[in-house]
């Protein structure tokens, strides 16, 4: 795996856990409101490297002390490995969890049927129409976004949908469509888009505070529990 990054020590990354988080360099989409394009687009200015055998030292250093892990990107199923790693953290005692856009079913699949996930947190851009325009590919078609969805909803492996409200791409029918979509999910969570300085896309800006709570409070009727964060 391409390891770009490492935060040591992660409170809100794992619902429930200290965790650590390992970000992956490279994806295959394009969002313009992504917060780090030092992972996406610009993996030759990124300072920091780590091999997956410092990593794994790292956390056999933190055992007893964290009791989770988090991989997140970037995508990391853009990477070869992960099935590797995922056994690895998890024979050091650490709970695993994939943060992932959804575009890669089949690798999803096989993490899932090997046991290898203990949490899934799957970001869901917008409204199935408004894909193409939000992961700023024209081309794309949210196909497997869906089948990934759909996995996760069939496997048992506890899990949440996530979507980063941005002013000039999310409506309130967009988020409509998304409950209708994903109806009965047990978690969904809409996050406040925060301009880093260094995102991919210009002229963007966030939702205010009471305008996210009634957001969230549109959301309800949809899933078994909402939340906002953010704010």
């Amino acid at each position: 795996m391409k390891i770009c990054g490492l935060q040591k020590l992660a409170m809100v990354d794992y619902p429930g856990r200290l965790a650590a988080t390992v970000f992956t360099g490279g994806c295959n989409f394009r969002c313009p409101f992504c917060h780090n394009a030092l992972l996406v687009t610009q993996l030759e200015q990124n300072p920091e490297s780590h091999t997956q055998q410092e990593i794994l030292a790292f956390l056999r250093s933190r055992r007893g002390l964290l009791d989770g892990v988090v991989l997140s990107g970037g995508e990391p199923l853009m990477q070869e490995g992960v099935s590797d790693f995922a056994r690895a953290v998890r024979d050091l005692g650490f709970a695993f969890k994939l943060d992932t856009n959804g575009a890669y079913p089949e690798r999803l699949r096989k993490l899932l049927e090997a046991g290898l996930l203990d949490y899934v947190a799957m970001d869901i851009k917008n409204s199935p129409a408004k894909y193409p325009l939000t992961v700023g590919l024209p081309s794309f078609d949210p196909a497997p976004v869906m089948e990934s969805v759909q996995l996760l909803r069939e496997s048992g492996v506890d899990h949440e949908f996530r979507t980063t409200l941005v002013r000039e791409l999310h409506t309130p029918e967009d988020l409509d469509a998304i409950g209708s979509w994903l109806r009965g999910a047990p978690r969904y969570y809409l996050q406040t888009f925060v301009d880093s300085g260094n995102l991919i896309g210009q002229g963007l800006h966030p939702f205010d505070p009471a305008e996210m709570r009634a957001f969230g409070h549109r959301m309800e009727p949809f899933f078994l529990s909402v939340g906002v964060r953010g704010i």
